[in-house]
């Protein structure tokens, strides 16, 4: 971390300090049970508690400063050292952009190089992420230890994930990649003014949070803010398969590099940027993503990956893209994307249990998009094998949810998945639309709610089965991925029911 005196965070924010100008915090947290010696707590304000609640945990837990929203004390009337601002997750963000600031001064006047890489779209941004990190870190030709590379834990990608990543990163940082979501227009903005990004990917524009946002354009137009932001000597990686990314073209000053699965675009781009493509692109008997990555029109490079799902092509281009505008060699990237696999949880997240039962959780996160993808994937992995699709709601999708949830239900049917559990009131045209279209009898259940799903579920698996689960993160099916994906271990340890959390 950037070190900030409780005086500096005070100007920073254009805060007011009660206690000691010298103390300096070494770790930044906005969970008091995260809080350790050295810490600056976030007292922010939250939808279900407010981090005011929490300021003496915190430092009964070590912190030494407190970033709050007003004055708070101890039981002996004593007010707690703090920085106190009208906002603090606003000023957390001015905290982080001056440290991003710090660090590319300094690394600038030592002649060492920094990159901030910023990822944007409606899915595949944690993976995509993953991916580009896992390369950054990959031990290039003739040095003795990986590049410094941080990047969020799981999805911190708001106005609180941002700045937390931020603060994990110092003067040694060669790589800071930022993951940014966005509910509303001028979120993104926001973002990126924070941490300036070098290089920016869009990956792709989906429906998710369509109901927040007012429509699919509008999410064009915030996503595209990312692209906007790049300086001219900055990178706009952008994706050629979407219509509205590659619309996206004309809004930003910056350097312009493409990727695409059809090696045939390359052409038509090329006088523009860089093309990155997938030459022959196919998936494995285990449903892995393989193809030919060329840069530039160069000879094709292996590349199979240990991804589930032929979506994930197009996210393994995306992270190729940005790491080439980077200055990594094409050869460290196809040999890094070959590597790796999932590196957070929840996302196409493939268990064996010791009864032949496989269990892809990939509930983290729902839009139509992601579940077309990985339904897709389920049938095509699900080959010679009863598959199970156990399905939750898609959130956050207005007035196009019932529409959405119908078009999934339709789409099980004619991928002739065999069962279809459908979780919850709220994806309930889910199976309405599946009974519709022709699924009969036990092919589609109901079930209120996850406790009845598991019950249904421990009945009637049988070894073999292949179960995909899927839904949005505030349904809480990924906990249900875990309690299937476990059962089986449980019940032979005698720890039936153990949940992992």
């Amino acid at each position: 971390m950037i070190e900030f005196s409780a005086e500096e965070i005070a100007r920073i924010t254009g805060g007011r300090l009660t206690g000691d100008p010298r103390l300096t915090p070494s770790h930044v947290t906005t969970d008091s049970r995260e809080a350790r010696a050295g810490s600056l707590y976030v007292a922010k304000p939250g939808e279900h508690a407010d981090g005011h609640s929490f300021v003496g945990a915190a430092f009964a837990a070590g912190a030494i400063l407190a970033l709050c929203e007003r004055e708070v004390a101890d039981d002996g009337g004593s007010v707690y050292p703090a920085v106190v601002v009208p906002d603090a997750v606003l000023a957390m963000g001015e905290l982080a952009k001056e440290a991003v600031r710090r660090i590319r001064e300094a690394r600038s006047a030592r002649g060492e190089a920094f990159t901030v890489v910023g990822i944007t779209g409606s899915a595949g941004k944690t993976t995509t992420k993953d991916l580009l990190a896992g390369i950054f870190r990959s031990t290039p030709e003739g040095s003795a230890t990986p590049a410094s590379t941080i990047a969020p834990q799981g999805s911190y990608n708001g106005e609180v994930g941002v700045p937390l990543t931020v603060f994990t990163a110092d003067e040694s940082t060669r790589y800071l990649v930022i993951e940014m979501g966005a509910t509303g227009i001028g979120h993104i903005q926001y973002l990126a003014d924070l941490v300036a990004p070098d290089i920016g990917v869009v990956l792709a524009v989906g429906t998710a949070h369509a109901g927040e946002f007012g429509g699919v354009e509008n999410i064009a137009k915030a996503k595209g803010e990312l692209v906007e932001a790049l300086a001219p000597d900055g990178t706009a990686v952008i994706n050629l398969d979407d219509p509205r990314v590659r619309a996206m073209e004309p809004r930003t000053r910056a350097r312009k590099a493409f990727f695409t699965t059809f090696p045939e675009a390359a052409d038509a781009h090329a006088a523009r940027g860089t093309v990155v493509a997938a030459v022959d692109a196919r998936t494995t008997e285990d449903g892995c993503p393989a193809f030919g990555l060329q840069i530039d029109g160069g000879e094709p490079l292996p590349v199979q990956s240990r991804l589930i799902g032929a979506h994930h092509t197009g996210n393994l281009l995306a992270a190729a893209a940005a790491a080439h505008a980077a200055g990594v060699s094409a050869e460290t990237i196809a040999a890094s994307l070959s590597s790796q696999g999932p590196a957070s949880r929840w996302r196409m997240e493939r268990t064996e249990r010791p009864d032949g039962v496989t269990v892809i959780n990939d509930a983290y996160n729902a839009n139509p998009e992601s579940m077309r993808a990985a339904l897709q994937a389920l049938a095509v992995l699900g080959r010679g094998r009863r598959t199970w699709a156990v399905l939750g709601a898609m959130l956050e999708l207005g007035d196009e949810s019932i529409s959405a949830h119908t078009a999934v239900g339709t789409l099980v049917v004619r991928l002739n998945i065999d069962r279809l559990v459908v979780v919850g009131r709220e994806a309930r045209p889910l199976y309405v639309s599946a009974v519709n279209e022709g699924s009969w009898g036990n092919e589609c259940s109901f079930v209120e709610d996850v406790d009845e799903a598991f019950e249904l579920l421990e009945r009637e698996l049988a070894p073999g089965d292949l179960v995909l689960v899927k839904s949005s993160n505030g349904v809480g099916l990924r906990h249900l991925g875990d309690r299937i994906a476990w059962a089986a271990r449980a019940q032979s340890t005698g720890t039936a029911g153990t949940e992992l959390t």
